[in-house]
C-alpha cells in the first residue's frame, strides 16, 4: 500500500523574510543605479562647467594680450595646469601656428553638447579617452584664437564613484538598518504563534484550558478563538466522558454484585427449592445486567458522529405506528388499553394523513420512542383492575412566526411525575423509582430519549396529561 507523501513544512517566517527583504534589497539596488546616474550626471556638469571656466580664463588672457605674435601661455594660463592630479591638457591655435599647450590635443570628436561659451566633445588622446571643452575668440587683429582645454575621462569616473560613495554609505546603512527592523518586526509579530503553541503542547487530557488571548493580534483571534471553542467542546465532552464512565462504572457494580451473589447461593445451596429460586434471581440479574449494557450502548450510539452522515428522509407517523404495534403485546400483559391517533387527521384512524417527513436515523428515533412506550409501561402504570390507557399521537404542530414542526406525543393516565423530580428526570441514572418498591430501572431510558432528539435537532417536553397523568412531547424538524 503506498503511503502519501508528506508535503515539507513552509515556514512562515522565511516567507516573510523573502518577501520584504528582497524587495527591500532590489530597491536599495535600483537607488544605487540611480543615484549612480545622477552622480555621474552631476559630475560631468560639475567637470564641463570647469572645463569651459578654464578655457574661458585663458580666452580672456589672449584678449588682453598686446597684438604682437604669441608664443607663450600667460602667467595665469599656465598656472592652471601646474596639477598633475587633475589630468588637465591644454592647446592654443589660431589655425596657422601652433601657439602653446599640446599639440595633438583633437580640435574634434564625438560632440556632446554646446554651452553657448563652449562646445564639449570627446575624443582619444594618447591612448586615452578625454573629454576637451573648446572655445574660440577673436583678437583685434581679426584672427580667430581655437583655445582647447581638456581633462581625462578617468577623472570624471573617478569623481562620479567619490560621489556614488558618499551616497550609497548612508543607503547601504539604511539598507542593513532596513533588514535588521525588518527580521525583528516578523521574529516579534511571529512571537504570539510560538506562545499559542507552546500553551497548546502544555495541554493534556486532564487540563483543556483556553488559550490566553491577552497580547494576541486581532488577526490571529479568529484562529486562538476556533481553538479555544474547540477545546471547549473537547473539555466538555471529556468530563461528560469522566462522568458517564465513573457512573456506568457505578450502575454496573449493583447487578455484577448480585450476579456473584447469587451464583454463589445457586452454588452453595443444598435444597433443590432455594436453587431453583437463586437460579430465578440469578436469571433477573443477568436480564438487567443485560438492559443496562443495551442501554449504555443506545447512549453511546447517540453522540453525534457518523450517524448525523446517516440520516434519511423518515415517515414519522409510519414509524410510529409499527413501533406501537410491536409493543402492543407488552401492552397487554400489563393490562394498558394502547391507542394511536394523527392529531392533524380529519378521523382518528391510524395511518391516515399525509406522510410526516423528518430526517432522521430511523432506528434510532425507533429506539427513542420505545424507551418513552417502556418508560410508561413500566413506570406509569395504574396498578387497579381497570388497568390502564397509553396514547400514541403523531401531527404537526405549527406556532405564529415559526416554522411548523414534527410532533410525537407519548400519554398515559398513570400517577405523573412530581414537581420536584421535574428537574432531574433526563439526567443520567436518574430514577423517579428510586423511593418506591417498583421495578427500577437503570436511569438511562428517558436521557437515551433526550440525546437522540437532540441529535436530530429537536426537543422533548414533559407536561402534566389532561385528567391526570404524564405527556412526553417530542418536536422535530420537517423535512424541506
Amino acid at each position: 500500500m503506498l503511503m502519501p507523501t508528506s508535503v515539507p513544512a513552509v515556514s512562515l517566517r522565511h516567507t516573510l523574510l523573502r518577501r520584504l527583504i528582497a524587495p527591500l534589497s532590489l530597491l536599495a539596488l535600483a537607488s544605487g543605479m540611480v543615484a549612480f546616474g545622477l552622480a555621474f550626471r552631476y559630475t560631468e556638469r560639475t567637470v564641463d562647467r570647469s572645463l569651459t571656466e578654464f578655457a574661458n580664463a585663458m580666452a580672456q588672457q589672449f584678449l588682453s594680450a598686446n597684438t604682437t605674435p604669441l608664443i607663450t601661455v600667460p602667467q595665469l594660463g599656465d598656472a592652471m595646469f601646474s596639477d598633475p592630479a587633475d589630468h588637465l591638457t591644454y592647446r592654443v591655435t589660431d589655425g596657422v601656428h601652433e601657439i602653446a599647450g599640446q599639440s595633438n590635443l583633437p580640435l574634434t570628436g564625438t560632440f556632446v553638447r554646446d554651452t553657448r561659451r563652449a562646445v564639449i566633445f570627446e575624443s582619444d588622446f594618447e591612448g586615452g579617452a578625454v573629454r576637451v571643452a573648446q572655445i574660440k575668440v577673436k583678437r583685434a587683429d581679426g584672427s580667430v584664437v581655437t583655445v582647447e582645454v581638456g581633462q581625462r575621462l578617468a577623472r570624471l569616473y573617478r569623481l562620479a564613484a567619490e560621489s556614488l560613495l558618499a551616497v550609497m554609505t548612508p543607503l547601504l546603512l539604511l539598507l542593513v538598518a532596513g533588514w535588521l527592523i525588518v527580521l525583528g518586526a516578523v521574529n516579534r509579530q511571529l512571537k504570539p504563534l510560538t506562545q499559542l503553541a507552546d500553551s497548546l503542547n502544555r495541554q493534556t487530557h486532564t487540563s483543556l484550558e483556553p488559550v490566553d488571548e491577552t497580547f494576541v493580534p486581532a488577526e490571529i483571534r479568529p484562529l486562538t478563538g476556533a481553538l479555544n471553542a474547540l477545546l471547549a467542546r473537547l473539555k466538555t465532552a471529556l468530563d461528560a466522558q469522566r462522568s458517564f464512565i465513573a457512573d456506568a462504572a457505578h450502575q454496573l457494580r449493583t447487578p455484577l454484585t448480585a450476579l456473584k451473589l447469587h451464583a454463589e447461593q445457586a452454588a452453595t445451596a443444598r435444597d433443590p427449592q432455594a436453587v431453583q429460586v437463586a437460579v430465578q434471581e440469578l436469571r433477573a440479574s443477568v436480564d438487567r445486567a443485560v438492559r443496562l449494557s443495551n442501554q449504555l450502548l443506545s447512549l453511546a450510539r447517540a453522540e453525534p458522529g457518523e450517524h448525523v452522515a446517516q440520516f434519511s428522509k423518515v415517515d414519522l407517523a409510519l414509524l410510529a405506528f409499527d413501533t406501537g404495534a410491536e409493543s402492543v403485546p407488552r401492552a397487554l400483559a400489563h393490562g394498558v388499553d394502547m391507542g394511536f391517533q394523527r392529531l392533524d387527521a380529519a378521523a382518528g384512524e391510524a395511518g391516515s394523513g399525509s406522510p410526516l417527513y423528518v430526517m432522521s436515523n430511523a432506528i434510532l428515533l425507533r429506539e427513542a420512542l420505545a424507551n418513552l412506550i417502556d418508560n410508561a409501561l413500566k413506570y406509569a402504570t395504574p396498578r387497579d383492575d381497570e388497568g390502564g390507557r397509553l396514547t400514541l399521537s403523531v401531527g404537526t404542530k405549527r406556532t405564529p412566526g415559526e416554522p411548523a414542526q414534527a410532533e410525537l406525543v407519548v400519554e398515559d393516565d398513570g400517577p405523573g411525575v412530581p414537581p420536584e423530580m421535574r428537574t432531574d428526570l433526563f439526567k443520567r441514572f436518574f430514577r423517579g423509582d428510586a423511593q418506591t418498591n417498583a421495578a427500577s430501572g437503570a436511569g438511562l431510558g428517558l436521557a437515551i430519549v433526550r440525546d437522540i432528539t437532540v441529535l436530530h435537532g429537536g426537543d422533548i417536553y414533559y407536561e402534566d396529561a389532561p385528567g391526570g397523568g404524564s405527556r412526553f412531547v417530542i418536536r422535530l424538524p420537517l423535512a424541506i
